[in-house]
């Protein structure tokens, strides 16, 4: 099965100035040998934003070619346009990458791995499925 992971997820796990949590490290490194981990480019965009050096920025950019982004398409924007008024009907707020998140998850019927509450609420309103370590 593959899965979408989060922003979150990877920021964790790719951090070494943090510990963590040996579940979320373990399960990524599973995910990524069996070649399960499936990326978009605003999560990548995410990642590479906000990178202190040039030097980081290069190495992390590089690290993540390892992992192709799966195609968007204007049906993705589209839906993740109606999730997010779909949940701001219900009095919940989004960012626009986690509504295209959702949309993508939809789509390819693939798991969003991380550890955003968020989603959990997301998915009380949508049909998004949540992966489960």
């Amino acid at each position: 099965m593959k899965v979408l992971v989060d922003t979150c997820i990877w920021s964790m796990v790719l951090r070494r100035d943090q510990k963590v949590e040996n579940i979320y490290k373990n399960t990524m490194v599973e995910l990524i040998n069996n070649f399960q981990v499936q990326m978009i480019g605003p999560i990548r965009q995410e990642l590479l934003s906000g990178v202190k050096s040039r030097a980081q920025f290069k190495k992390l950019k590089n690290y993540l070619l390892a992992f192709p982004d799966l195609s968007l398409e204007s049906q993705d924007f589209e839906l993740a346009a109606e999730y997010y008024n779909i949940n701001r009907e219900k009095g919940i707020q989004g960012s626009n990458t986690d509504f295209l998140v959702c949309a993508i998850s939809y789509r390819y019927q693939l798991p969003i791995y991380t550890t955003d509450n968020d989603f959990k609420l997301y998915s009380n309103n949508i049909p998004i499925l949540l992966f489960k370590v």
